[in-house]
């Protein structure tokens, strides 16, 4: 069975006009969520829950793979998000099999979001760094440590997945807003 621990509990912003985005760092023993308020008036984005999905190692992959089904499941039926950013996959050529594997847990969560009608957007580790940091390449401890100054947290995002996820999130953030802004101007 998955555990999934929250980070933080701020309170939720009021307005009627809040839509939820929810950024998913995939993993096939520890996933990382995060949901961002994001509101219309694009006020201030605030960090609603972040946590780990945890599975178990032991578990044949499969059945991994539909424990994440399920927890990532409950956690859109709990948020309903508007949107939906994951991190794409990265392959390195010494380590194919890696990016194989991670494939599966990107594809359980792409599945999900279709399954709930949620738009995706996917988002590139790299992106995401250089957006928080101005860094491409920025360690795990400096995602850290620019996530909590981006949304005001009293801590640091634990486990570094949470802290990725978040990133993400932040990131498919941005990219709907351009989007959002190109469009207009096409329009």
């Amino acid at each position: 069975m998955s555990s999934r621990t929250a980070l933080v509990d701020p309170p939720m912003p009021t307005a009627a006009a809040v839509r939820t985005l929810m950024g998913v760092d995939p993993g096939l023993q520890r996933t990382g969520y995060a949901v961002l308020a994001c509101p219309v008036s694009r006020d201030q984005i605030t960090l609603v829950e972040a946590g780990v999905i945890r599975l178990d190692r032991k578990a044949s992959l499969p059945e991994r793979l539909l424990e994440l089904d399920q927890s990532l499941q409950l956690l859109l039926d709990s948020h309903r998000p508007f949107a939906l950013a994951c991190e794409e996959l990265y392959a390195h050529y010494k380590h194919p099999r890696t990016a194989i594997l991670m494939g599966h847990a990107r594809g359980v969560v792409l599945a999900a979001a279709a399954r709930a009608g949620i738009e995706v957007t996917s988002v590139a580790a790299t992106h995401a760094k250089k957006l928080l940091t101005g860094g491409g390449h920025a360690s795990k401890t400096q995602i850290q440590h620019a996530v909590a100054a981006t949304l005001r947290l009293t801590q640091l995002p634990e486990p570094h997945d949470v802290a990725d996820a978040i990133a993400i999130a932040l990131a498919g953030v941005r990219l709907r807003n351009a989007k959002a802004l190109v469009a207009g101007v096409q329009a």
